[in-house]
């Protein structure tokens, strides 16, 4: 991934990080880490998923997990075709 790319996956997220907040209103957030985690980890898997072929072994190398990792991710977020 090119210094470029990361930055712009960086900017949006942040960007959406700074919405989150304000749309918050000073209201505190509550269990952050693991909503944030979830709501990237599902489209990351997909979109991977879909560029590997559904090959669960290229998708694993490619994400630098362990296939039976990936697939464990998969089955919880329902992605599993």
């Amino acid at each position: 991934m090119s210094d470029r790319e990361r930055q712009s996956i960086e900017a949006c997220v942040r960007a959406n990080l700074e919405d989150y907040f304000r749309d918050l209103d000073g209201t505190d957030p509550a269990g952050l880490y693991d909503m944030l985690v979830k709501v990237v980890e599902k489209p990351l898997l997909d979109v991977v998923m879909q560029r590997a072929g559904q090959n669960q072994s290229r998708a694993a190398d490619w994400l630098g997990l362990n296939r039976n990792t990936l697939r464990k991710k998969l089955l919880d977020h329902q992605l599993l075709k």
